[in-house]
């Protein structure tokens, strides 16, 4: 009795002296507004985005200014229903949509500031488009169903649904004191959209060439500069390092992503137990990434915003992620911190400012 019992001290003793809480310390820390919730919407990709062109503005200008996310998101179903309609009902229809939607939008209607545009009518105070969504896809199918009895305009009908929930479309305002159309104020931020691109490293494709990735998502058919996985780390660190925040597209599917503990990583033994103590991390390799892809075990499901870098007390690099699910009883107010092995296996994409770039790959993918 007396030996089972030095052996269990023993055990005990040897688990809480390798067991480790997370300590973290902030390696980059860049300039973002604050952490937002997209209500009960499929419209992650608008506030991502918007996050990461916000910081944008701040780091061309020194300004902060909150922009609208639903000006983009009215003039984007607009488009996605046009596309819809085209292609015969023969794709999907939804709320979801990817980063370079957002650019896309503002290259071709500008962009206005969210006190001008908020997309809450009367008293709402939190989004939610599930009605609209549903409205909206009523009118698209009882066209296609039968286009010669559609006794109206259904352009001008989509139109209808998109001023009753989100608000009449914006030709002007004021703002600060001054008058601006949404493409006037697209200059007075500084941004060009032409200056933005999307990365990714998938091997069923050849590496610095740029593809349209078949994704649900993409119905835009936006292209994809493709490189290694490890560029793919290097460009996201050199971005960070040196001042340019990331727009991410990523899987959160796995149950060691917690927006509770406001965490996500890959242990080595699948255990939840990470989201308490450092574990192991699984080594990511291309292949696995490619097949956990092609098994749709990572999906695109969700988009963040990339704000800063972090180490824990063991040097492990992590990300610190920007979330849009508000702060009310999630960690680090809101933030994910994402460990480098998840972000290598997880990522579809990240969009960056094309300076961000590290020259050696610039030259690589043809665009200096």
């Amino acid at each position: 009795m007396k030996n089972n019992n030095i052996l269990l001290l023993l055990v005990l003793t040897s688990f809480f002296s390798f067991s480790q809480s997370y300590e973290f310390e902030t390696t980059v820390d860049l300039d973002a507004t604050d952490v937002i919730s997209q209500g009960n919407t499929g419209t992650c990709w608008s506030f991502s985005a918007s996050s990461f062109l916000e910081s944008e503005v701040m780091r061309l200008t020194g300004k902060q200014i909150d922009l609208s996310e639903m000006y983009t998101v009215r003039h984007t179903y607009s488009k996605k229903a046009w596309n819809y309609v085209m292609r015969q009902g023969k794709i999907q229809f939804s709320q979801g949509g990817l980063g370079h939607d957002v650019i896309n939008s503002i290259s071709e209607y500008g962009v206005v500031p969210n006190e001008v545009y908020s997309g809450l009518i009367g008293n709402q105070e939190k989004h939610n488009h599930s009605k609209m969504a549903d409205s909206l896809k009523t009118i698209l199918k009882h066209y296609l169903n039968d286009s010669k009895t559609y006794t109206s305009d259904w352009k001008k009908d989509v139109e209808h649904i998109l001023d009753f929930y989100l608000g009449d479309d914006l030709k002007n305002f004021t703002y600060d004191g001054k008058q601006y159309t949404p493409q006037s104020f697209l200059e007075m931020t500084t941004l060009k959209p032409e200056d933005y691109i999307t990365i990714t490293s998938f091997t069923h494709e050849p590496y610095y060439s740029n593809f349209i990735l078949n994704i649900p998502d993409n119905f835009s058919n936006g292209d994809f500069y493709n490189v290694t996985l490890d560029d793919l780390v290097s460009i996201a660190n050199h971005a960070l390092k040196n001042g340019y925040s990331i727009e991410l597209d990523c899987d959160v599917s796995e149950k060691t992503f917690s927006a509770k503990h406001g965490l996500a990583m890959i242990p080595a033994d699948n255990t939840s137990e990470a989201l308490i103590n450092i574990s192991p991390e699984k080594d990511i390799t291309a292949d696995f990434r490619q097949q956990e892809f092609e098994n749709f075990n990572t999906t695109d499901d969700h988009l963040m915003h990339i704000t800063g870098m972090l180490k824990d007390q063991n040097g492990t690099n992590y990300y610190k992620v920007k979330n849009s699910w508000g702060k009310t009883g999630l960690g680090n107010d809101g933030y994910i911190y994402m460990s480098e092995a998840y972000f290598k296996l997880k990522t579809i994409s990240i969009m960056i400012h094309k300076d961000a770039l590290p020259n050696a790959i610039k030259t690589k993918l043809l665009l200096n």
